[in-house]
């Protein structure tokens, strides 16, 4: 009786072992809508840290978003942990400015993933400043995007007016979902220019500068020294010479980054884990998508934001970050 009770006992012990070894800590990352940049490289990325971090029982799933609004809005009411988003986007989220008004996240940085350059693009050979894009049709992102807020922006530091009104405004503009579609219409002279913030190279760039002769616009110095000087998240730019084909000169624009955010809450010792996996293993993204080659702990420790201790701890490990700060 003794040694049935012994056994049994055994038995529950392994069992408990067993279930607390099944034991996994699922975590939801937020990466745009399916049609997006984000949400592809997202789904990559989620998998790469559920493969390497198996030993470890954690498990990261993606969970699409309308935009980086509500990704920041998730991540801070812990409907999901982390997510993808633009560094704009992120910082009034953080300061509970603009489409959070009074009502700051909870969010830190994470790590930068890399930086998008804002490209002016025409077949106008005439349009060689901000200024020439006066009552000229300009292709953008959705309303209310980055691309339109920083087109504002530009567009009035040039000197110019902008309006949804035809009245006061200086320029028309077109707005699109997709810049294939954009880029599509500027083939077809439908438009004069196309303004898009993103990471070079840009595969619909490059498929319009192989067969048209494209000219990118730059940004004059007084303007990119305006937007820098008003906004933490824009900094100066360049598009290097040769990016692009026929495009054998430097381009002067603006930058903005694209941060992963990440709660406040979550512990130091996961976030340290999720930053080292990543950025010790980042090469074997590289054919994924060719953004993944800015992902190098240089980039990655200039989030909008103010980096979540256990992401602070791992730039430090590496000198990137004084103790002090």
């Amino acid at each position: 009786m003794k040694n049935t009770k012994l056994i049994f006992i055994i038995v529950l012990i392994l069992f408990a072992l067993s279930i607390i070894g099944l034991a996994k800590v699922c975590f939801t990352f937020g990466t745009g809508s399916p049609d997006g940049t984000y949400y592809s490289l997202g789904v990559e990325m989620a998998d790469f840290w559920t493969k390497l971090l198996k030993t470890k029982d954690i498990e990261v799933h993606v969970e699409s978003t309308a935009d980086s609004i509500e990704t920041c809005r998730l991540v801070g009411s812990k409907e999901i942990q982390f997510g993808i988003t633009m560094s704009d986007v992120a910082f009034n989220a953080y300061k509970g400015l603009v489409q959070f008004e009074g009502k700051a996240q909870p969010i830190l940085g994470l790590f930068s993933i890399c930086a998008a350059y804002q490209h002016i693009l025409t077949l106008d050979s005439n349009i060689k400043s901000i200024k020439d894009l006066e009552w000229k049709k300009i292709a953008i992102g959705k309303p209310g995007s980055r691309d339109e807020v920083l087109l504002q922006l530009i567009i009035e530091a040039s000197g110019l007016r902008y309006s949804d009104l035809p009245c006061c405004t200086d320029v028309e503009v077109i707005y699109y979902s997709q810049i294939e579609e954009a880029i599509q219409d500027l083939k077809d002279e439908i438009v004069d220019a196309v303004f898009w913030n993103i990471s070079y190279p840009n595969s619909a760039v490059q498929e319009v500068c192989a067969v048209r002769d494209v000219y990118f616009v730059p940004i004059d110095d007084d303007v990119i020294k305006k937007l820098v000087r008003e906004y933490d998240y824009y900094k100066d730019g360049e598009i290097p010479a040769n990016i692009y084909k026929g495009q054998d000169y430097n381009v002067k624009t603006v930058q903005v980054g694209n941060d992963v955010v990440i709660n406040k809450d979550i512990d130091k010792n996961t976030a340290y884990l999720l930053v080292k996996t990543l950025f010790e293993n980042a090469k074997y993204l590289i054919d994924v998508n060719p953004v993944t080659n800015q992902l190098i702990p240089e980039n990655g420790v200039k989030t909008s934001v103010p980096l979540h201790p256990g992401a602070e701890k791992y730039f430090k490990d590496l000198g990137l970050l004084r103790s002090s700060d």
